[in-house]
This record gives C-alpha cells, structure tokens and sequence, in this order.
C-alpha cells in the first residue's frame, strides 16, 4: 500500500470514528501534552537547582583552596624558623 493510500485509509477510518472518538482523543493529546511539558518544566527546574549547587560547591572549594594555600605558606614559615631557632641552640 503506497503512503498516499494509507493516509486516504486512515482518513476514512477518522471520519468514519465520529466526532467523540475525535474529541476524546484531542482530550488524550491534550492531557499527554500538559504532562510532558510539566516533566520537562521539573527537569528544567531540577536542572537549575543541579547548576545552583554546582557554583556553591566550587565557590567553597575555592575558599578552602585559598585557605589552605594560606596555611601552607605559614607552615612553611614556622618550619623554617624553627629551624633556625634549632640551629642557633645548638
């Protein structure tokens, strides 16, 4: 059957349906619809809330990586004049 016979089939079938069958099924569509856009609307949102928390987190991350550079470079200090403090007492 060539794709122009089977659309004329179904055209037959759709109007041989009626207008209830045609009405409960723009119904279903509809319904299908506001579904789907809401799922995609919670995955939007949960998308975002994902990206928020991301830029959170690498904002800390950052912070505690200034700290501890800031910590290290102390330690460093302390080592080196506890090593001259050792040496003097020697």
């Amino acid at each position: 059957m060539s794709m122009e016979e089977q659309e004329c089939a179904d055209a037959v079938l759709v109007t041989e349906a009626g207008p209830q069958w045609l009405r409960a099924e723009v119904d279903r569509l509809t319904r299908e619809l506001r579904e789907t856009t809401h799922e995609k609307i919670q995955a939007a949102e949960y998308g975002l809330a994902v990206l928020e928390e991301k830029q959170q987190l690498k904002q800390r991350f950052d912070e505690l990586e200034t700290d501890y550079e800031a910590v290290r470079h102390e330690l460093d200090q302390l080592k080196e004049a506890f090593g001259q403090a050792y040496s003097t007492h020697r």
